[in-house]
């Protein structure tokens, strides 16, 4: 695989892992769900996330579907690390 297409993919990955993790931070805190910012988060990671959301079982209170998308998130960018290496 071509190292720059592979390091891109990787960036991106990263990016997406950081905007997890900011939606995530930013469920926590009283902020207007209809704010420019939440809503930018929402729109970027809900195709991410909403699938995994289906799959995983309910925990209640918990929405461990983050955390399965940052993890899924961290496979991929090591699965690409060891294409460009290639």
């Amino acid at each position: 695989m071509n190292p720059y297409i592979a390091q891109m993919t990787m960036t991106f990955l990263e990016i997406l892992t950081w905007t997890i993790i900011a939606r995530a931070l930013i469920s926590w805190l009283p902020i207007d769900q209809s704010s420019p910012i939440f809503q930018l988060l929402h729109n970027i990671t809900e195709p991410i996330i909403s699938p995994i959301r289906r799959i995983l079982p309910s925990t209640g209170m918990m929405d461990l579907s983050p955390l399965a998308a940052i993890l899924a998130m961290m496979a991929f960018q090591q699965i690409f690390s060891e294409l460009a290496s290639m």
